[in-house]
């Protein structure tokens, strides 16, 4: 609608006038001759006098400002289509012409009529594509947005209810937000009326799944205005909803729509920043404790998309409210469950969490819902609850919990699922229940090794980490490596080092590890890889430290075996690593030193480490706090000593106070490494004595 600075009055009596139209006022142009029902002759409408029609923006203006679900995005498409596809069929119901006339008497009458007209719309399903439509096409938006300023109170919970019913629709949000209308109902929850308040919330409910709003409803300062309508004593939330006054139903109401609301604008980080500094936590507390599923739902749904940040899953741990979110797993709202168990996934990484969850009783209903053949099409459930046991499983004494539900034979039937999200958890899950070798015997004998092995072809990231993690831990079994060497799950795994993410590059270089430690003939196993070992030295020119990490200790296991070690040596790994010594992170410095110390015994590499300058560097790890830091320093010094070059230059770096306080360590290779340099370079320090008395 193309609306003007000149908007004709539809209103009359003691309310507001409500100004809305297309078409410029005119000198003297009357919509009736009397002053309670004539037009604003020839002046522009009052700036505080009245609703004010935004300017509609060009199309692509309006593209660009509104981001919002995949899924309504989706929708809405279809919908479009759908619409289209009955107006070009002339297949349109009475009923739209009738809701058109509906608007059209909103729009010319006087309030009488506009309150009956709005009572008539309310007949109607307004939850249908068609019936909204209509509603748009002719104006209406403008007209129920601007009845949200007018003085009857009637008529603008008319206006509410509509809106509230529309606004499901994903153009309509966008045509709300567009004409002004979040200012006004954000105004609306500041004023005393209760039923205009859950009207009001319900709306911004649905019109914050728009990016655009979720920022207005925070920039109008409506965030506090919802919170403090979460604020209900708890005989409203223990009560049955017959047992209370009407005065408490309209208070759980309002906490109600608050909570929705609130649920849709926690999409945005700012706003759960401004939604916690509000005081949100306590109240949605005592919310979870309530007998109401309409209110907890919703509550609960807050709870999950916080439960991201930090600060939020702290402050769920010390509020206990773990102990309801783990009461509400049992409900038969399945949405309720997927909220609690997504907040468990979120929250239960923090070991205080974790715990809680298992006091709590929190473990067997999740591994209910994973047992349970009834929700398996529940993709989002199944994934919720196979992630909340996946970080609950990071605590020993959960996995002892776990075995006794015979978790892991849940969870190996689960690895023929479709859905990414699910396999990555429940894959995940297990990579944590089997670093314990009574679940690799149960993995391997419930047939889930070929079922890992073969998901290695997948292409989801996330869950090819998980799976490299699992391979890692199963490796360090006999029986489940010979199992996997005759599956060629090694070349699969080692495939993985191409992969463009940096964490499937690491965790797969990880698992490289076990693999070829435990492998019967390694040394000619990696080298009928073709182009493997030029991979491996190719990734030290990661960036990520992670990364080199992994591959420095993959190194140092390959380099055991002399051929592998020479064409290593062939690739320039001397140089590459020499290129790293500089670093102050203590997992690189770790398996750096390693590397180094297997790399360093063959031909000419330790003369070439000394030529490039790195001995003065890793002699500085022993400033290390970390024990496993000295252990590998020790080893690559031990190797260097060999050079008498190498052990002059350590003693200038000062390194012997360090050895001699290693060498007492309760550590044996720490000692025997630390021992063994100290040797060498005694040992130079006495061909140098001798040769001084022989030149006397």
């Amino acid at each position: 609608m193309n609306v003007t600075a000149q908007r004709r009055n539809v209103g009359r009596g003691g309310g507001k006038a409500i100004r809305v139209g297309k078409t410029k006022a005119r000198n003297g142009a009357t919509n009736g001759t009397n002053g309670s029902n004539g037009v604003n002759g020839g002046h522009a409408a009052p700036q505080n006098g009245g609703a004010t029609v935004a300017k509609e923006k060009p199309p692509d203006k309006i593209q660009e400002s509104y981001e919002s679900d995949s899924s309504d995005q989706v929708s809405s498409s279809d919908e479009e289509e759908r619409w289209k596809d009955s107006k070009t069929t002339n297949d349109v119901p009475s009923e739209y012409w009738h809701i058109q006339k509906l608007v059209k008497y909103m729009k010319a009458g006087n309030q009488t009529a506009t309150i009956v007209a709005l009572c008539c719309l309310k007949d109607h399903d307004l939850t249908t594509q068609m019936n909204q439509r209509a509603i748009q096409d002719c104006g209406g938006l403008e007209v129920l947005v601007n009845l949200l300023e007018s003085n009857d109170m009637k008529c603008r919970l008319g206006a509410l209810s509509v809106l509230s019913e529309i606004s499901s629709n994903l153009d309509i949000r966008r045509a709300i937000v567009d004409l002004g209308g979040i200012p006004l109902l954000v105004q609306i929850l500041s004023e005393p009326g209760r039923d205009l308040k859950i009207m009001a919330a319900e709306t911004i409910g649905n019109v914050a799944k728009v990016r655009l709003a979720r920022k207005l409803v925070r920039k109008c300062n409506g965030i506090p205005r919802l919170v403090d309508l979460l604020d209900v004593n708890m005989n409203c939330l223990r009560s049955q909803r017959d047992q209370l006054s009407e005065d408490e139903r309209e208070m759980l109401d309002m906490a109600r729509a608050g909570a929705r609301a609130l649920w849709s604008l926690s999409e945005s980080r700012h706003n759960k920043e401004l939604m916690c500094k509000s005081g949100i936590v306590p109240l949605m507390g005592r919310l979870l404790k309530s007998v109401h599923i309409d209110v907890v739902v919703p509550t609960m749904g807050t709870i999950q998309q916080c439960a991201s940040q930090a600060n939020y899953q702290l402050a769920i741990t010390t509020e206990g409210m773990i102990f309801d979110i783990v009461s509400h797993l049992t409900s038969d709202n399945l949405d309720l469950k997927r909220q609690c168990s997504s907040a468990i996934f979120k929250c239960a990484s923090d070991k205080t969490a974790s715990d809680m969850v298992r006091e709590s009783g929190g473990l067997e209903p999740l591994v209910g819902i994973a047992r349970d053949k009834t929700v398996r099409d529940n993709k989002q459930l199944l994934a919720a609850a196979t992630g909340a046991i996946w970080k609950c499983a990071a605590s020993e004494a959960n996995v002892k919990k776990l075995d006794q539900l015979k978790a892991v034979q849940v969870l190996v039937q689960l690895l023929n699922d479709e859905n990414e999200d699910v396999l990555t958890n429940v894959v995940g899950a297990i990579s944590e229940c089997v670093k314990y070798q009574n679940n690799r015997e149960i993995l391997r004998t419930c047939g889930g090794i070929p079922l890992l092995v073969n998901l290695l072809n997948m292409t989801h990231a996330p869950l090819l980490e998980n799976i490299a993690r699992t391979l890692k831990e199963c490796a360090s079994d006999p029986e489940s490596m010979t199992l996997m060497e005759e599956l060629d799950a090694i070349r699969l795994i080692w495939s993985l080092l191409k992969n463009s993410n940096p964490k499937v590059q690491a965790y797969a270089a990880w698992a490289l590890c076990p693999c070829i430690e435990n492998a019967k003939d390694s040394g000619e196993l990696v080298r009928s890889f073709v182009g493997a070992l030029e991979l491996v030295v190719g990734l030290l020119k990661s960036r990520d430290n992670f990364v080199l990490s992994a591959v420095c200790a993959a190194i140092a296991t390959i380099a055991r075996d002399r051929e592998n070690l020479s064409v290593l040596s062939d690739h320039k790994v001397i140089r590459m690593l020499a290129d790293l010594v500089y670093t102050t992170d203590d997992l690189l410095r770790e398996h750096l030193a390693a590397a180094i110390a297997s790399c360093a015994p063959y031909s000419t590499n330790t003369q070439e480490l000394g030529r490039l300058k790195t001995v003065t560097p890793i002699v500085g790890y022993m400033v290390s706090n970390n024990p496993r830091v000295h252990r590998t320093t020790a080893m690559a010094l031990q190797k260097l000593s060999e050079d008498p070059q190498n052990c002059i230059t350590m003693h200038q770096s000062g390194v012997v106070p360090f050895l001699l306080e290693t060498v007492g360590s309760k550590d044996r290779e720490l000692q025997e490494a630390s021992a063994g340099c100290l040797q060498n370079i005694r040992k130079l320090a006495l061909r140098a004595e001798e040769l001084e008395l022989c030149g006397e």
